[in-house]
């Protein structure tokens, strides 16, 4: 165990490096098999008959509500979004609650009826569950945890150790929407124009992707630990280098100025409803035209290119001519965001 700490911080749930380490070092390692391994955000499963993607996720945000979604949103959402990235077309969810003493019905209700709005946007159907309930104080209102199966056809292969050195990297909008939705509505800051989250389905942009570009060799939604983490991640897994012009990275006037007063970096804030996609470099103009006539991909922009190297470094190119590392995030920046 290479495991410094003695106990779990909440920097341990952030995305960044020591979230890597813990999984890696501790469940990687107590659960080691070749399927685990690859640490993408589905596992694809060889079944009779073809292939099948399962993941799960557990969501403890914190407002259950926020500008642009709520923990139900976000629930479907994120769960799609794992299963859509890795290739497959979303199915079926489950969803277990964890519901503390004395929330609202009214409450849950609204959760309930935003997950069926979600759900019925992304053709998926919510077919089991599992509910409890816990004592006063022991959930902060609700956790939500879900889990996906889909369905990957033929021929799709998706993974973070795919990438080639000349491949473009694609992201399919503005960064940090959804990290600055939720700490401004928490925190209680207002801003001119508040950021909203971009918690939204994304199979359908992924299902256009992957018909229009044949050399699609990755996609992952930067949810926590933000693009820096995914593309850190990516790097490694793939032996190579990338490099991001950081002009061409889309970020709104108001997450930005929000980043800027509260001494966030975007690259690290936390997105719901955006995914990267490393594509060829001759399938690129397709690729991100075909993203862009999509409703979640309307601000789709080519930031980068993978490179022979230093092998797992991503390096960001700033306006000004410089360059600087864009390290994985470490420590904790946004708690209970997803």
């Amino acid at each position: 165990m290479k495991i410094k700490e003695d106990a779990v911080l909440l920097a341990h749930g952030s995305g960044g490096k020591l979230m890597h380490d813990l999984i890696r070092e501790l469940f990687i390692e107590k659960f080691a098999n070749p399927v685990l391994a690859k640490e993408d955000d589905s596992a694809v499963l060889e079944v009779v008959g073809g292939r099948l993607a399962f993941t799960t996720d557990t969501y403890v945000v914190k407002p259950l509500f926020f500008p642009g979604g709520d923990i139900g949103r976000l629930a479907v959402c994120g769960t799609v979004n794992d299963l859509a990235t890795s290739g497959a077309t979303p199915k079926y969810l489950s969803c277990g609650f964890v519901i503390e003493e004395g929330l609202s019905l009214e409450v849950l209700e609204r959760v309930l009826d935003s997950m069926v709005e979600a759900a019925a946007e992304a053709w998926v159907t919510i077919v089991t569950g599992d509910t409890k309930v816990v004592e006063k104080g022991g959930a902060d209102g609700l956790f939500i945890n879900t889990a996906g199966i889909g369905a990957v056809p033929e021929g799709v292969v998706l993974s973070g150790a795919n990438l080639k050195v000349g491949d473009k990297i694609i992201l399919s909008g503005t960064l940090g929407d959804h990290g600055i939705a939720v700490i401004s509505k928490r925190e209680g800051f207002e801003f001119s124009s508040p950021a909203m989250s971009d918690a939204a389905p994304l199979n359908g942009l992924v299902a256009d992707l992957l018909s229009a570009a044949k050399s699609v060799r990755a996609l992952r939604d930067p949810t926590r630990g933000g693009l820096a983490s995914t593309l850190n991640e990516f790097a490694t897994a793939s032996k190579v280098g990338i490099e991001i012009d950081e002009a061409a990275v889309p970020i709104k006037p108001e997450v930005m100025a929000a980043c800027e007063m509260l001494g966030y970096d975007p690259f690290h804030v936390a997105n719901e409803g955006k995914l990267i996609a490393v594509v060829g470099a001759e399938e690129a103009p397709v690729a991100l035209e075909t993203m862009r006539r999509h409703l979640y991909g309307q601000d789709a922009a080519i930031i980068g290119k993978v490179t022979a190297g230093p092998p797992g470094r991503v390096i960001l190119k700033t306006p000004i001519g410089s360059t600087r590392i864009l390290d994985m995030l470490v420590g904790e920046q946004l708690p209970r965001i997803c």
